[in-house]
Parts: structure tokens; sequence; C-alpha cells
């Protein structure tokens, strides 16, 4: 079985080689995309320097865009499973292994992590917020996702070939559960670690609330897949 990993970065040149350095350490044989995504700070350097293969968007084009052109990567080069994480260490790499034990039965196509078991340390806001929006993606997907705002997942990746994604930015992590869940995707989650360091979120509570909400119209009013 072919593994990669696909990590959207902005800006991140900092946390890289720890995350890089610690998925290689405990998966050499896994294969690390970072998708440059507009950086100004010397993130493809630091993702070269610590052993990943590299894709750069001169411009920022949003996480969502990022997360097609490691998608495209992943089919690209034939792998059977990938994995998305972030690249500022909010995500661990030690907890890989709990999604490879939950895809080894065959009976699951995607795993996404949930931090909803352990909210400690979770400020007030986000944990309302993605208690909302796992609500109302789990509805539109036909099955429970109890952490959907989560970017720490695995795909089959086969699955992932002819989605249509219409989002662009955050908003594309939701889409996706329900397009592959609406194609018969089975679905689902492993308990991960809630981690925050120093790093600033690029979301914008206004905006992608509102770019939420948007895409909520679209899956609702749309059956396309």
């Amino acid at each position: 079985m072919t593994v990669g990993a696909i990590l959207p970065a902005l800006n991140a040149a900092r946390f890289l080689p720890d995350v890089i350095g610690h998925i290689q350490r405990l998966h050499p044989d896994l294969r690390v995309l970072v998708v440059d995504d507009g950086s100004q700070d010397g993130t493809a350097d630091a993702a070269r320097a610590a052993g990943a293969e590299v894709s750069i968007h001169e411009v920022n084009r949003g996480k969502g865009e990022a997360l097609k052109t490691g998608y495209a990567w992943a089919l690209r080069e034939g792998l059977d499973w990938v994995f998305t994480m972030d690249s500022d260490g909010q995500h661990l790499p030690q907890e890989m292994q709990l999604f490879l034990d939950a895809v080894a039965g065959g009976t699951l196509d995607v795993v996404v992590g949930t931090r909803m078991a352990r909210t400690e340390g979770m400020p007030w806001l986000r944990l309302m917020t993605n208690r909302f929006t796992s609500r109302v993606v789990s509805r539109l997907a036909g099955c429970p996702i109890p952490d959907s705002q989560n970017g720490f997942r695995l795909y089959r990746v086969r699955l992932l070939g002819g989605v249509r994604l219409r989002t662009k930015r955050y908003d594309s992590e939701s889409e996706i559960l329900v397009r592959l869940a609406r194609r018969g995707a089975r679905i689902g989650a492993v308990p991960v670690s809630t981690v925050y360091g120093d790093e600033t979120s690029s979301i914008n509570p206004l905006v992608d609330t509102g770019r939420f909400f948007r895409l909520v119209f679209m899956l609702t009013f749309t059956r396309d897949r």
C-alpha cells in the first residue's frame, strides 16, 4: 500500500522541518508533498531541505486550491491512500497510525480526525462552531462526521478522481466530505489530540462563515457529485 501526505502551507517555514522530520522518522516510506500557497517566508525551500516534495502556487489561492493540487498529485502518482495535515504542527504525526489502523479492515474509504472527545484547550467559540458545522455537514452527507472542520484526514485516493469541487478555501474541506459521501464513500473517524501553539489562524470568522452558508445552500439545492 502506497501512502502520501499533503501539507498545504502558507508561511510555514519555521514549522515544516519538525513536522516533516517527524513524519519521515515514523513512516520512512511515506511521501510528503508540501503545497506552498503563495508564501513569502521561504516555505518551499524549508520543505525541500527537510526532504519533502514541493508544489508552488505563485500567489495565494486558498487552502481548498492547495488541497486540490495535492489530490491531483496523489492521483497522478498512483498512491493508494493520502493524508491531509496542517503544516503548523497542530496535527501530530504519531497519530497517523490511528488512521492507518482504521482503514486496515477495508470497511472505510475516508477517516477524519475528531477532537470532540477531548476538547480541553479548544476556544469556546471554535468548539461551538465545530459542533454546529459538523451537524450540518453530517446531515448533508447522510452519515455522522463528528468534527467536519478537522483537516487531519486519510483518503482512499481513487475516490478523489472525478470529484468536482467548486469551493477554494476552508469551505472545500466540508464540500469534499459531502461530495464523497454522495458518491458512496464510507466515512469514519478516529480521536486525535487538540493542539494549539502560537500560530496565527488564517480563518476570517465573518467571511468564512459566509462561505460555509453559501456552500450549504449550494449542496442543499444541487445533487451533482
